[in-house]
């Protein structure tokens, strides 16, 4: 069963726009929204399981140059 998360990502000054765009382009991203706040962006990923989400967190979006910090919360109860 498909897993869903949600995660808030804190970047660096100036670079929201370009993390946001950056997250568009990658597999398994629906949605990433700038938004106003206590952190920078929301994205919605979506993975096979809680390690593709993961390994998507770990090894693909703290790569993206501007990302300073994530927390991922995964979303429960719903399909």
């Amino acid at each position: 069963m498909p897993t869903k998360a949600y995660i808030l990502i804190d970047t660096a000054v100036g670079k929201s726009g370009d993390v946001a765009d950056a997250l568009r382009a990658l597999d398994g991203v629906e949605t990433a929204d700038a938004v106003t706040g206590q952190h920078d962006i929301i994205a919605i990923v979506v993975a096979s399981d809680l390690n593709g989400v993961g390994d998507l967190v770990t090894s693909v979006i703290h790569t993206i140059n501007g990302v300073v910090r994530t927390v991922t919360c995964l979303s429960v109860g719903t399909p």
